[in-house]
């Protein structure tokens, strides 16, 4: 048992390092280029390394390609709808087809997480990040560039392992996580159930943001599709309670790091420092690693479309806990639904 948490550990101090490492050298490219505006774009290239996590290396190749397309298909769409500047509709229906297909995907595929945050969080920041005609191929390669850099990062293990001569292979024989290709998800009830949830809660959380004023309404969308479970996992009501306590105190965190106004050196390490964080604490206590994840997130989107910090932070605060409040009620609907069927004779 001992051995098996020892093994443990080393896993989250791998898989944090790595994903630090991912997000942390593109940025510094792009300060030495010039162009840290670009900074949302290398960071959701670099989410990639954030799938994949403790897989045998022949499935961790297709779950990390098919995670790195869809993060770099997420990019491509918000960009379009950038450059374009397209109107509210168009919006809403590149953001229906991003749920819709991340969450089949990620059920065909057995992803995790089974749900498509990452894919909407960055759909969303890209549509809102204006974005001349002309820079649009190289914003994207810039993704692109991140994608494969974490790509690389994630699948590092196996050569270092060949090269040490698979001694620490053990870790990974321990800890499997083989995910179950379903190319019938399709085809289930429960996926096109989720989908339903998903869609109807960021249309309501989303309508209610735009319709108060809210400087940046997608923080409520991101936190619906964050709180509803994937496909025939339990619907939980204290996921949405940390997610808004946790981002409560993640926003105090940031306050503390972007109201001094630091340098950009100093943002690229807290966005180190958060990764590695997140990671570490993600699997363990949600709320926990909100701590890490508020500030990470916060300030990629500082970074990538400077904006005054108090009214940043607040909007944060303020659109978590709408989106978490129409998560709850779209979760007890759910458990409402599933009891009615439950009772009815067969």
């Amino acid at each position: 048992m001992l051995e098996r948490l020892k093994s443990l550990r080393t896993l989250d101090l791998e898989v944090a390092s790595r994903a630090s490492i991912a997000v942390v050298v593109p940025l510094v490219v792009l300060v030495f280029v010039g162009r840290i505006d670009w900074a949302a774009y290398a960071a959701f290239g670099a989410m990639t390394s954030l799938y994949g996590r403790s897989e045998p290396y022949r499935l961790r190749a297709r779950t990390v390609s098919v995670a790195a397309a869809c993060m770099l298909a997420s990019v491509t769409a918000g960009l379009a709808m950038s450059v374009t500047e397209a109107a509210l509709p168009a919006l809403v229906l590149g953001l229906v087809f991003v749920i819709t297909a991340g969450i089949l995907v990620a059920s065909t595929y057995g992803l995790f997480p089974g749900t498509p945050i990452f894919f909407v969080f960055a759909y969303l920041v890209c549509a809102q990040v204006p974005a001349p005609a002309n820079e649009v191929l190289p914003r994207l390669l810039v993704a692109v560039a991140s994608a494969a850099l974490a790509w690389l990062l994630t699948m590092s293990g196996w050569a270092a392992r060949r090269l040490a001569g698979d001694r620490s292979g053990d870790l990974f024989k321990q800890l499997p996580r083989t995910p179950v290709l379903r190319p019938a998800a399709y085809r289930d009830g429960q996926v096109w159930f989720t989908i339903l949830q998903n869609l109807v809660g960021v249309l309501i959380a989303g309508g209610l943001a735009l319709a108060s004023g809210i400087g940046h309404p997608y923080w409520a969308v991101v936190s619906v599709v964050a709180v509803l479970p994937p496909p025939r996992a339990a619907h939980s009501i204290s996921r949405a309670v940390h997610r808004i306590v946790g981002t409560a105190l993640g926003v105090m965190v940031t306050a503390l790091v972007l109201l001094p106004g630091p340098s950009v050196w100093v943002l690229i390490v807290v966005i180190a420092i958060s990764q590695f964080g997140a990671e570490i604490l993600i699997g363990k206590h949600y709320g926990a690693a909100l701590l890490f994840v508020t500030p990470l997130a916060l300030t990629v989107a500082h970074l990538a479309s400077p904006t005054a910090v108090p009214t940043l932070l607040v909007d944060r605060v303020v659109e978590t806990a709408l989106g978490g409040v129409v998560a709850v009620l779209i979760v007890l609907a759910a458990r409402g639904a599933v009891r009615l069927g439950e009772r009815r004779p067969a």
